[in-house]
């Protein structure tokens, strides 16, 4: 059964299910939402807890023997198993798809409770038969990421919750400070709360109190550039460069995107629909509503200078000569990847 986050509160009113899987990348959001569980579980009864990582080492026969040992004085009992890959492998897989079965024939929990935590899985795992089997047997809890265009409502909604409130401006704000870091988000939400008091927080104490702690996604540098948000793309390559982000990857990352958009570019002017086009680049979430814009608002002739330029950029990074660039090889990149947000 598949739940909500925000439902997870009112299950648990009603029931405790045998089995919880969560599978998030946003840690935040899947820490809370497994502590909700824990409490439910403490408040019935499960004193006892084990916890079982999968990693190299780990045996799976350990899983249904933790499952099937009695507690010495009889407690219930809260298994929790960890898989942080999200790759049990062969023999993992197969396990689970028997652990599942078992807990399936407890709709709910009596002497064991099992608790099982999943980063968010790719396409082709959704469909491999052990998470089938999980998603059938347990309460199946699919966190997304909140992403930059969520995240002033998400902060809002955390401050309402405090008894407080922001602007826009105040929201714009913590956004570019806290953007990819949604824990040191929350740490900020909770500073404000401690700081001041309930009611309307002016600009003035946003900006005294939030410190800079973003973290920024070199795979999420692309929707800065192909919305057009300078200010954005000049932050993120600022904070990658001063993060000791591999300079290779980066550019890698901008000249993917480019050369994307100079096929798509391409392809329209030959007369082809663009949405076929991106259906077959495999190209959705925010870079689909990006794309289209981007590919109105650059010409052919950019992109294909970009794509010389790239090329130009990468011998300045080995520490060839290049003949378009000179000096500081992220000054290159981020003039590079100016040229396709303007």
């Amino acid at each position: 059964m598949q739940v909500r986050a925000e439902a997870l509160d009112a299950h648990l009113e009603k029931s405790l299910a045998s089995l919880y899987v969560i599978a998030s990348d946003e840690h935040l959001l899947a820490m809370e939402a497994a502590d909700r569980i824990r409490k439910k579980a403490r408040s019935t009864g499960f004193s006892e807890r084990e916890v079982l990582i999968v990693d190299r080492y780990f045996k799976w026969g350990e899983l249904t023997s933790t499952q099937q040992s009695m507690s010495l004085f009889g407690d219930k009992k809260l298994i929790e198993l960890r898989i942080p890959t999200g790759k049990p492998g062969k023999e993992g897989g197969q396990a689970l798809q028997d652990y599942a079965a078992n807990c399936a024939a407890a709709a709910t929990a009596d002497d064991t409770l099992t608790l099982i935590t999943l980063p968010k899985l790719d396409w082709a795992a959704q469909k491999s038969a052990w998470v089938t089997a999980l998603q059938r047997a347990a309460v199946y809890i699919d966190i997304p990421v909140v992403e930059r265009p969520q995240l002033a409502n998400w902060i809002g909604q955390r401050l309402a919750a405090q008894g407080q409130s922001a602007d826009k401006l105040s929201l714009d704000f913590m956004v570019e400070r806290v953007e990819g870091n949604l824990l040191a988000a929350h740490q900020e939400i909770r500073k404000l709360g401690l700081l001041y008091p309930e009611g309307r927080l002016s600009a003035e104490q946003v900006q005294d109190a939030v410190l800079n702690v973003a973290r920024y996604d070199v795979f999420k540098l692309s929707e800065a550039m192909l919305s057009g948000d300078v200010a954005r793309l000049v932050r993120m390559l600022e904070g990658l460069k001063g993060e000791g982000e591999a300079l290779p990857l980066v550019l890698w990352a901008v000249t993917e995107e480019i050369r994307i958009l100079l096929k798509l570019k391409l392809g329209v002017n030959d007369g082809r629909p663009l949405a076929v086009f991106m259906k077959e680049y495999r190209i959705w979430g925010p870079r689909e509503r990006l794309i289209p814009n981007a590919i109105a608002r650059v010409t052919l002739k950019t992109l294909q200078t970009a794509m010389h330029e790239a090329a130009q950029i990468d011998k300045l990074i080995k520490g060839l000569r290049a003949r378009a660039f000179a000096g500081d090889p992220w000054d290159a990149l981020l003039q590079l990847a100016m040229q396709i947000a303007r």
